[in-house]
């Protein structure tokens, strides 16, 4: 049995035909990956065939002192097919992002664009006043702006007499 010499062990190279001394040398496949098939220029359609395809929206969300901000690119969304729900602790966005052209598989050379239903669910840190939320999409980008409730904040009442 032959020893790997430590270049050899160091660079990671592995020789076919040779025999190993200690088993945690030998070589290891590693599992293929959907990511891989972009490399290679599968569809990622082909490999999970049986799943519905829905895109999950990346999003930035952050905080200033009297808001929670989302932000969201929605390039190629017509406003009437997105819709955002806004609840005092969650907000959901979905939509759908429509092909305008159809073209066949094999025209194709590469092909990463998402088509189809998207869709994020957003807890927010801290509940926001509904009524006083805004939207606002330029450029393919999305803004939300949630104005935060003021649990400190009081106010007196009048009691009116009758």
């Amino acid at each position: 049995m032959k020893k790997r010499s430590l270049l050899d062990r160091l660079a990671g190279s592995v020789p076919l035909a040779d025999d190993y001394d200690y088993e945690d040398e030998l070589p290891r496949r590693e599992p293929v990956r959907a990511r891989d098939s972009l490399a290679q220029n599968v569809p990622l359609a082909t490999l999970h065939e049986d799943e519905p395809s829905e895109g999950q929206l990346p999003v930035d969300v952050y905080q200033t002192a009297t808001e929670i901000v989302i932000r969201t690119f929605v390039a190629g969304v017509r406003p009437d097919d997105l819709n955002v729900s806004i609840s005092r602790d969650m907000v959901v966005i979905d939509g759908s992002r429509d092909e305008r052209e159809q073209l066949a598989d094999s025209d194709y050379f590469t092909r990463e664009l998402f088509w189809g239903t998207f869709s994020r669910t957003i807890l927010l840190p801290q509940e926001v006043d509904v009524d006083l939320a805004s939207a606002a999409a330029k450029d393919g980008l999305l803004n939300i702006v949630l104005p935060k409730l003021d649990k400190t904040r009081q106010t007196k009442l009048k009691i009116k007499a009758s």
